[in-house]
């Protein structure tokens, strides 16, 4: 066990900014909102998601350099648009994120601070973790994180089955009207994250080759993210299970602020599972919003700092430094505007990540498909063909949401 676990990393990493808001919001308010109808978005975009998200791994086994490098070898222009992308969304997603963990930070420990102080704490310790423990310490930190918010998750949901009554069904429900498609799109927006996580993955699976003396070979590296991966599709599946069978029918709306969010999740919870819960909702829910604001606050300054270099051809001094206290500043500032409407800026972050995701997804087929990869490391007929119904899907759901605004 503690080989499989030092052999493990990047897609843990993955798992642990994926499994965030995506799962503790979303996939706890579809439960509510809609009870199992809609598992089948869930599936779908885990399946269609797949072979982009799996494209960043294997482009940096193959190749020795990322995701982001292999952008500048399709077209400078593709590499500007990802910078450009990149870069105007990074700040809306640690800010949703960060809100979310500073709400449920103040219930877990029982301390009535300002969110924003809350937010700047828990930024400030992520920053120590990160510029401390560099990707060593967070590469283990994760693992602590990811099976802690697994066994915590999988012992809540099994109390809720055994504590319900209610018989629920599993068909379908396709969401009508402006509000409930926007929903939907939100909910798949970061289901199970945004798609430009497959260029930070890349760039984890090379830290991971330079933290370790082992060979990553392509059995290895598909072996670490599917286990990552389906990590994430289970513990979607059980907040999905949970918003079912706790809230769902209970008539309770969830407020905009992160606070009141956070003691009403608790809440319901403990009112329906019993008050001897609490400590496992309290920690799984922590915990899962944690690892993403720690994950997320290490990537995007690393996926910025390299873009920077390759567009400018130079290399610059602290330029990791640099970029991640720009992210933790910017955020801070966002926050400071904002907090009291969390679900507005989870709604708009998670929505900007759907519309952006046909580009990840043309960008990273045509690389790991091109010439700029050993013909070895292709992907496959039925790899190319999910590939191909995973770019109709996000293209067509753009247009859908976009025709109904």
């Amino acid at each position: 066990m503690k080989k499989l676990l030092q052999s493990l990393g990047p897609g843990l990493l993955f798992a642990g900014a994926a499994i965030g808001v995506s799962h503790l919001v979303q996939s706890t308010r579809a439960g509510a909102d809609f009870g199992f109808g809609l598992l089948w978005a869930l599936l779908l975009v885990n399946l269609f998601k797949y072979p982009f998200f799996q494209y960043g791994p294997r482009y940096a086994t193959a190749t020795g350099e990322s995701l982001i490098d292999g952008y500048k070898k399709l077209g400078k222009s593709v590499l500007i648009g990802y910078y450009v992308l990149t870069f105007a969304t990074m700040f809306t997603i640690q800010a949703a994120v960060t809100i979310v963990t500073a709400g449920l930070a103040a219930n877990l420990f029982g301390i009535e601070l300002n969110l924003t102080i809350w937010s700047i704490i828990i930024t400030f310790i992520c920053l120590l973790i990160i510029m401390i423990g560099k990707y060593k310490f967070l590469d283990n930190f994760i693992k602590v994180i990811i099976i802690t918010l697994t066994v915590s998750t999988i012992i809540a949901v099994i109390i809720a089955i055994f504590n319900t009554d209610t018989s629920h069904n599993f068909t379908p429900v396709f969401p009508k009207g402006s509000t409930e498609i926007a929903f939907l799109i939100a909910f798949l927006g970061w289901m199970p994250a945004p798609l430009d996580i497959s260029a930070w993955h890349s760039l984890w699976a090379l830290e991971k080759q330079k933290n370790t003396s082992d060979d990553f070979n392509m059995k290895k590296t598909m072996f670490d993210f599917n286990l990552g991966y389906i990590g994430t599709v289970f513990l979607g599946i059980c907040f999905i299970s949970l918003g079912t069978f706790v809230m769902f029918g209970s008539g309770e709306q969830f407020s905009s602020s992160a606070g009141k969010f956070a003691q009403q999740l608790i809440n319901l919870y403990t009112q329906n599972l019993g008050e001897a819960t609490s400590i496992f909702v309290a920690i799984a829910a922590f915990t899962t919003m944690f690892s993403t604001t720690l994950t997320t606050l290490d990537a995007s300054p690393r996926a910025m700092a390299k873009s920077t270099e390759l567009i400018f051809e130079k290399t610059f001094k602290s330029n990791y430094l640099i970029w991640i206290l720009i992210l933790a500043a910017g955020t801070i500032i966002i926050l400071s505007f904002f907090i009291s409407n969390m679900i507005t800026m989870v709604k708009i972050a998670t929505i900007l990540s759907f519309l952006t995701a046909p580009f990840y997804a043309i960008a990273n087929f045509m690389l790991i498909s091109s010439r700029h990869t050993p013909k070895k490391w292709h992907p496959s007929t039925a790899m190319k063909i999910l590939s191909y119904l995973g770019i109709i899907f996000l293209i067509g759901f753009s247009i859908w949401y976009l025709m109904n605004l």
